[in-house]
């Protein structure tokens, strides 16, 4: 009966109830595990009541279709209304609208996109908008606390918390292309999450929620925040983002061992040229079909993705060397990487 009334005057609110059931049935082990909820209890509210104002719904009627519209999310990054999101969220929209959390909704402009990052950046209508700081996702690491907060299903300000699982995954995106240095965490995501914001426990923005795996459970993807500003930067500069290319299509090939050997390469593969399209920079540098790439401005080349890597941050219209194997020859060709016109 004691033990009952103790637990009465703890329902009922009265302090002497309250210590006595501290005192009597929570150790100090008890203690330490329910000061500790509380501590991530208070981060986790203190993220939401940050960025959750910046976190954003997007409709976006597709062209051709007035009837269909597809929705995700978005973070608003700066007062005027510049937002974050991800390229397949707005993708041949005809028009655009953000929803904030107070129920507001605002027309959105698209400013520019890069599938070959799954981001865009929108412009909704307004000034004096709530708005999430970008943080830093090199600083991440594996077990650190993540939330996540979108738009699943429409379940508008919907919050997930999870950790980093893993640093520096790789997905391919729509273009083909690999997105390096992808954020992999637990928080849990589903269709809708898209474009909305991974932050930290401090409020900053580290990534921004492109992927899940369908079938699996606790796997989701991020874009960090740091390739992120890369691309606003490009797209609001630009309104476009550079990227060389060098007119060839090439896929991997192993070398052989005496090859190897012989030339001391580091990798026992490198990048054969298929064809050569006509009047591009690597027909006017003298690449050949045939040729493996081995090296790129002295980088050891293996893969087709260490190329796109490569000239994802070489300045465009910069010459560049390539070393090639050429039959039984190692070559070196100069080569002036260009913006594409059209994917290739």
């Amino acid at each position: 009966m004691e033990s009952v009334q103790r637990v009465l005057n703890l329902i009922k609110g009265e302090e002497e109830g309250k210590e006595q059931l501290n005192r009597c049935e929570v150790g100090a082990e008890g203690r330490q595990d329910v000061e500790l909820l509380d501590a991530y209890s208070r981060a986790v509210i203190t993220v939401v009541d940050t960025v959750g104002p910046a976190v954003v719904g997007i409709s976006a009627q597709q062209v051709g279709a007035p009837e269909r519209a597809g929705s995700g999310s978005g973070v608003i990054i700066t007062p005027d209304g510049y937002t974050l999101t991800n390229d397949h969220v707005v993708r041949d929209a005809r028009r655009l609208t953000v929803t904030l959390r107070d129920g507001t909704s605002l027309e959105a402009e698209l400013i520019g996109t890069d599938p070959a990052t799954d981001l865009a950046l929108i412009r909704a209508g307004g000034f004096g908008l709530p708005y999430a700081s970008m943080g830093d996702s090199s600083s991440l690491r594996v077990g650190q606390l993540v939330i996540a907060i979108g738009n699943p299903f429409g379940f508008q300000s919907t919050v997930s918390t999870g950790v980093v699982s893993a640093l520096g995954r790789a997905l391919r995106s729509a273009d083909g292309r690999l997105i390096e240095d992808i954020i992999q965490h637990t928080a849990p995501l589903n269709p809708g999450n898209s474009g909305g914001p991974l932050v930290d426990s401090r409020g900053r923005i580290v990534g921004i929620n492109t992927a899940i795996i369908a079938i699996a459970q606790g796997i989701g993807f991020s874009i960090p925040c740091d390739t992120a500003r890369w691309v606003v930067s490009q797209l609001l500069t630009l309104g476009r983002v550079r990227r060389g290319h060098l007119g060839i299509n090439a896929q991997q090939r192993p070398l052989p061992r005496r090859l190897v050997r012989f030339y001391r390469l580091n990798a026992d593969s490198g990048v054969e040229v298929m064809s050569v399209a006509p009047g591009s920079p690597a027909f006017s540098g003298g690449v050949r079909e045939g040729d493996v790439i081995v090296r790129i401005d002295g980088h050891d080349v293996a893969t087709v993705d260490h190329i796109h890597r490569f000239l994802s941050e070489w300045p465009v219209g910069n010459p560049v060397k390539l070393t090639v194997i050429r039959g039984q020859d190692r070559l070196e060709v100069e080569v002036v990487p260009v913006e594409p016109t059209s994917p290739s």
